[in-house]
C-alpha cells in the first residue's frame, strides 16, 4: 500500500463524497434557476419577502456543496500522499454531542486533539466506540482524514487550536485510559477473519419453511445508527413479499455435518473481554412491561409498533391536523402561499409514512412475530458489542460447548430498545451470556435466515438477519466491532 487511496474502500468512499457535493452544488445552482423565475412571476402579486424565500434553500445547496467540493480536495491530497495508520481514539463529549477526537500517537509519547469537520449525521459514521480505534491518515499538526476501521467513511479533521483548550482535551482523553490501551493492529498486519465450521449437534433435524413462506429482505448495516428514531430498522427491511421461499435453504442444522476447524480470528475469550470492556450503563430506569408479542397481535405491542413506524403515521397526522385548523381560521391573504407548501409537505410526509409503514413497517413487525412464536429455536452463547459505525449493538454469536478457544459462528444486529437519548435502555444487562434464537422459518433472498433473540425473558428485535461468518465481510465486520491488538500499552 503506497498510498491510502489504495484501499479500494477508501478510493470509493472519496468518489462517493465528490458525487455528493456535485449534486449539491447542482441542486443550488437549479434551485436559484428556479427561484429567478419564481421572483419575476410573483414579485407583482406577493410580498418581496415572501418572493425571495425560494432564494434561501439554493443559497445554502450551493455554499454547502461549494465546502464540500473543498474538503474533498484536501482529502485527496492528504490521502494520496500518505497511508493509513491506526490509534486508539477518545470522543471528548458526552453521548452524541462530541466534536473533538483524540488520538494517541504510534509511540504512545503523546495525544492529538482534533476537531472534527462534519455535520453530526456525518460523525456518527466515524465516532470510535468505547473499544474503539479509528484509521488515520495526515499530519496532526495541520490536518487530515478520519475513518472507522476499514477506511469506508471519510471525515476531515483539524487540530484544535489553542494551548488551554488542547492541555484541557488532553487531560480528559487521558483521565479516560487512551494513554494506557493496547496497540492496535495496523493496516497491513491484519489477522485472517474466522473459518467458519459446524456448529455441535442439536436437536433440529430439519427447519425448512411451510410452501410459499417468505420472510423479510437484508438491511444494510447500523452506520447512521444512532438513536431509534434514526437507527436502520424495519424501514430497510424489504416485506416479505420480495423474498423467496425457504424451499431450498438449509436451517441451522446445516453447519453441523462437518469437521470445525479451528479458528484464525478472534475467539470467544477475547471478545468476551471486549464485550466487558464496551459494557456500559444502560441509563435511566428499566423499560415499562409490555404486552407479549406471542399472544397478542403485533400492533398491541409498544416495541414492535415503534419497530413499525406506527408513530411516524401518528406525528404527520398530528402536523396535517395542525395545519387544516390553521386553515379553517383564514389566514392573511400574504401567507396563504406559505400555508399551502407547508399543507404539501406535511401531506407528502403523511402519504410516505402510510406507504411505508404499509409495504415496509408491517411486513416486517408480523414477520418478526412470526419468527417469535415459531416452534423452532436454537440456543447459542454471545457476546453484546457495539458498531462504532452509530453504536447500534451487535450480538456476535458461539456454538454453546466449545470452550474459550472457539470462533464466532454468525453475528446478529439488534434494533436498539431505548428512546433516543438512551438507546441502550433495555438492552442484556450481562455483556455475555446465553440466548435462544427463534425463527428458521423465513430467508432473504441469498438465504439468510430471519431469527428473533431471546435473552432474559424479554424479545430483542433484529435490524437484520441472521449473518454467518461467510466471507471477508464478517471478519471486517467482526474486527470494526472488536480491533484486533498487538500489545498491551504500560
Amino acid at each position: 500500500m503506497t498510498s491510502a487511496l489504495d484501499v479500494e474502500e477508501t478510493a470509493g468512499a472519496l468518489d462517493k463524497y465528490r458525487r455528493r457535493a456535485g449534486g449539491l452544488i447542482l441542486a443550488g445552482v437549479v434551485t436559484l434557476a428556479l427561484a429567478v423565475g419564481f421572483w419575476a412571476l410573483l414579485v407583482d402579486t406577493v410580498s418581496s419577502r415572501t418572493a425571495a424565500m425560494p432564494f434561501v434553500p439554493g443559497i445554502l445547496l450551493l455554499g454547502g456543496g461549494t465546502g464540500m467540493w473543498g474538503l474533498a480536495w484536501r482529502m485527496r491530497r492528504a490521502l494520496g500522499a500518505g497511508t493509513w495508520s491506526v490509534h486508539p481514539a477518545v470522543a471528548i463529549g458526552h453521548g452524541r454531542t462530541a466534536t473533538t477526537v483524540v488520538l494517541r500517537s504510534p509511540d504512545r509519547s503523546e495525544a492529538w486533539p482534533l476537531t472534527v469537520i462534519a455535520t453530526r449525521q456525518r460523525y456518527e459514521l466515524v465516532r470510535p466506540g468505547p473499544d474503539g480505534v479509528l484509521w488515520w491518515c495526515g499530519d496532526p499538526r495541520v490536518g487530515g482524514v478520519l475513518a472507522p476501521p476499514g477506511g469506508g467513511e471519510l471525515i476531515w479533521a483539524k487540530p484544535v487550536r489553542g494551548g488551554h483548550v488542547r492541555r484541557r482535551v488532553v487531560a480528559r482523553a487521558e483521565a479516560e485510559g487512551l494513554m494506557h490501551r493496547a496497540t492496535p493492529r495496523q493496516p497491513g498486519n491484519r489477522v485472517p477473519g474466522p473459518v467458519p465450521g459446524p456448529d455441535q449437534a442439536t436437536d433440529v433435524d430439519s427447519v425448512r419453511g411451510p410452501e410459499g413462506v417468505k420472510g423479510p429482505e437484508d438491511v444494510k448495516g447500523p452506520e447512521d445508527v444512532r438513536g431509534p428514531e434514526d437507527v436502520q430498522g424495519p424501514e430497510a427491511v424489504q416485506g416479505p413479499e420480495d423474498v423467496q421461499g425457504p424451499e431450498d435453504v438449509q436451517g441451522p442444522e446445516a453447519v453441523q455435518d462437518v469437521a470445525r476447524t479451528e479458528p484464525s480470528g478472534p475467539t470467544y475469550a477475547e471478545l468476551f473481554e471486549h464485550a466487558r470492556r464496551q459494557a456500559g450503563p444502560r441509563g435511566g430506569r428499566a423499560p415499562r412491561p409490555e404486552r407479549d408479542a406471542r399472544e397478542v397481535a403485533w400492533w398491541r405491542v409498544r416495541s414492535l409498533r415503534r419497530v413499525a413506524g406506527v408513530h411516524r403515521v401518528v406525528i404527520a397526522l398530528g402536523f396535517c391536523a395542525a395545519v387544516g385548523a390553521v386553515a379553517l381560521t383564514g389566514p392573511p391573504k400574504e401567507d396563504a402561499l406559505k400555508l399551502g407548501a407547508v399543507g404539501v409537505l406535511v401531506l407528502g410526509a403523511l402519504v410516505y409514512s402510510c406507504h411505508r409503514l404499509l409495504t415496509v413497517g408491517r411486513p416486517a413487525a408480523r414477520a418478526m412475530v412470526r419468527a417469535l412464536t415459531g416452534t423452532v429455536h436454537v440456543r447459542r452463547r454471545y457476546t453484546l458489542l457495539y458498531d462504532p459505525r452509530g453504536g447500534a449493538p451487535v450480538l456476535v454469536l458461539f456454538p454453546m460447548y466449545d470452550g474459550w478457544d472457539a470462533g464466532p459462528e454468525a453475528v446478529l444486529r439488534l434494533i436498539p430498545p431505548g428512546p433516543p437519548k438512551q438507546p441502550r435502555r433495555g438492552l442484556p444487562a450481562k455483556p455475555a451470556g446465553t440466548v435462544e434464537l427463534h425463527g428458521w422459518r423465513d430467508f432473504t433472498v441469498d438465504g439468510r435466515p430471519f431469527v428473533v433473540a431471546w435473552i432474559d425473558g424479554r424479545p430483542h428485535w433484529p435490524a437484520g438477519p441472521y449473518q454467518e461468518a461467510d466471507g471477508p465481510e464478517f471478519a471486517a465486520l467482526v474486527d470494526r466491532l472488536a480491533p484486533p491488538l498487538e500489545a498491551q500499552a504500560s
